[in-house]
Formats: C-alpha cells, structure tokens, sequence
C-alpha cells in the first residue's frame, strides 16, 4: 500500500507555534489520547502521574544538547559564517552544516571568538555538509559553552534568555544538536513522585540529529531517506525495560527519540539488548512495536517522520482527530509547546 506525505498534512496556524518556554515545565497542557478509540481527555502535563501504573516504566534519552551554533568569519575575509556542529568524528574533526557553503571550500580557515576557537575546512561530504578540523586551548566544552548558541528549530525565532531551558533536568551526555523535547516538562519533583508511585525510569541516549527537522519531500513516503542517530543503552536500562516487559508492566516511552532507541536496540522478541549502535529507523503506519506501549510526546510538524511515527502507535485517524482538537482548543505546538500522551 503506498503511503502519501500528503496523508499526514493539517493546517497549523502559526501563531500556535510556541516560541518561548513555561515558566514551570510541568504546567504544560497535556492531550490524553486514547490510541485504541481516539478518545481524548485535556488535563495538565503534571496529572501524568495520574496515568502511570505502580509497576509500568518511563524510558528517558538523557542525552544533552551541546551549544553547537557557532558564528565566525572567514580568515583571509572576514566574512561572515555559521558552523552548526552536527557530529563528532575524531579528535577535533566534527561533521558541521556551514553557512555560505559556498565560500567554505577545503583549505578555508575559520576564527570564531576573536581566535579563542580556530577552524580548517578538511572536506565537502555527502547532503553539502563539511568536516571541519578546530584548533584551541583548554578545555573543548569550556571553549564551546563560552562561544556556541543553543540550535534551536528554524520555526522558533525568538532567542532563548536561559541556555538550560532547552536541556531537560535529566541531560547528561553531550551530543544532541537538537533537545529530546518531550522531556523538558519534567522536573525533579515530578519524577520523584513518580518514581514514588512504584514507576521505575530506565534511561537511555541517543543523541538527535538535525535530520530530526528535515522535511519529507518525497510524495511516496518510502522513498523518504532516514537520518542516522548514534545510540547507548546500558544494561541497567535495558534489564529495567525487559523485567517491565515480563512481569506485565507498560513501557513508556518519553518522546520519539526514546522510541526510536528501544525499538532500534531490541530483537525480534522485543528484547531490549544493550550496547550501542547507529540507528536509521523509520516508523510508519503499518510498523510492529516490539517494546513501546504508550508515548509521551510534543505535538509535530506537518508531513513529518514524527506524525508518521505517532500514526503507527494510533492510527492516522485518531492522531489527525486529536491533532484537529488541540488546534481548536489552541494548544501550543512543537518543542517548547504542550505534550499529548498516547496510551
């Protein structure tokens, strides 16, 4: 059956684009969505402990968001460029989205912070992307924390007052060039009354890619070419979600990305292995879950890889109808909006 982009399509007013976050993350609107009838229920992201049962699991990608923006010039020049850090290779080659593109060919130098941070352009490589070899003293976090911005999505244009607003209170290892933003409406307290409630928390990595953002052009979706994330899961994570799994408990996975490293990481009996790997999964309608029962997730762009992995869990109908109601009832949309729950 062929699956069209335009399938996935709804109209989004712009103004319900939410620019800045909450003052209190856990004050969010939240969409209970029924995935078997479509049933919807408006309550705030905090009554999600209401949902979990003593015995179920949250999975949660603790990656963190690295400030991987950087503004320079060109040496020779001094015209201006934007270095967007996507991945890091070796040493200090990182894999990068360059701006003019144009102007960076190989053997260009870069200087960003009054030479505090120094660059060559080693090479072009596959979707015009550079790897770009950095030159410095000290520490590379320290550097890029005093230089980088926050890569916040194309459709937010205010800047961000607070860099720890995009980074949920769990982030912990450096790699994201995006946040997992399903998790920014948690705070300390209400994953302690959660874990309180019996509800164990596995924690697993995988580090967003800007491929998160990049639009389907293809009509016939299958010819959609994924991006590739890297992932981590531990065995305590891993052990957590099985033993979940066996003793009758639901696995919840906290956004698309946790989604995506579970389903990546288990076998074919949906037994979660641990390990790291490179994942490109692409989740449809029509996909098997093998470990996932319920979703917490943000609401998604049109014609996106996310509303298409949200369909699979609960239908395109049902998600379309919920999406329509949280348009009327002007929820806020995409990373620092509201979250809906799939369950």
């Amino acid at each position: 059956m062929e699956l069209k982009k335009s399938d996935f399509y709804f109209d989004l007013p712009q103004e319900l684009i939410a620019q800045d976050p909450l003052e209190d993350r856990s004050s969010s609107r939240l969409l209970v969505v029924d995935k078997e009838t479509g049933k919807t229920e408006h309550k705030i992201f905090r009554d999600i402990v209401d949902y979990l049962n003593p015995g179920d699991c949250l999975v949660l990608n603790n990656t963190k968001v690295i400030p991987a923006r950087l503004y320079g010039e060109r040496a020779e020049t001094g015209g201006a460029v934007e270095v967007l850090l996507l991945k890091r290779k070796e040493n200090d080659i990182w894999e990068t989205l360059v701006k003019p593109g144009k102007k960076c060919k190989p053997g260009q130098r870069l200087v960003f912070g009054d030479g505090k941070l120094k660059a060559t352009v080693l090479e072009t490589i596959e979707d015009g992307n550079r790897l770009i070899q950095f030159e410095y003293e000290g520490i590379w976090e320290e550097v890029l924390d005093s230089l980088g911005e926050m890569p916040l999505p194309p459709y937010i244009t205010h800047k961000l007052a607070d860099k720890n607003r995009y980074q949920t209170v769990y982030a912990k290892f450096e790699g994201s060039a995006a946040a997992p933003t399903a998790g920014l409406h948690f705070t300390p307290e209400l994953l302690k009354k959660i874990e309180d409630k019996g509800i164990k928390l596995a924690y697993v990595t995988l580090h967003v890619g800007l491929g998160t953002f990049r639009p389907v052009k293809e009509e016939n979706i299958l010819d959609h070419h994924m991006h590739t994330e890297v992932y981590q899961v531990t065995k305590e994570a891993a052990d957590i979600i099985n033993e979940t799994k066996k003793s009758g408990g639901r696995v919840i996975c906290v956004g698309t990305t946790s989604c995506r490293t579970v389903e990546s990481a288990s076998d074919e009996n949906g037994i979660v292995k641990p390990g790291s790997g490179d994942t490109s999964i692409f989740i449809y309608p029509g996909y098997k879950f093998k470990v996932l029962d319920c979703l917490i997730t943000n609401f998604h762009l049109p014609e996106s890889t996310l509303v298409m992995l949200v369909s699979a869990l609960a239908g395109r109908e049902n998600v379309l109808a919920a999406y329509e109601e949280a348009i009327r009832e002007k929820y806020r949309f995409f990373s620092f909006g509201d979250a809906c729950f799939f369950h």
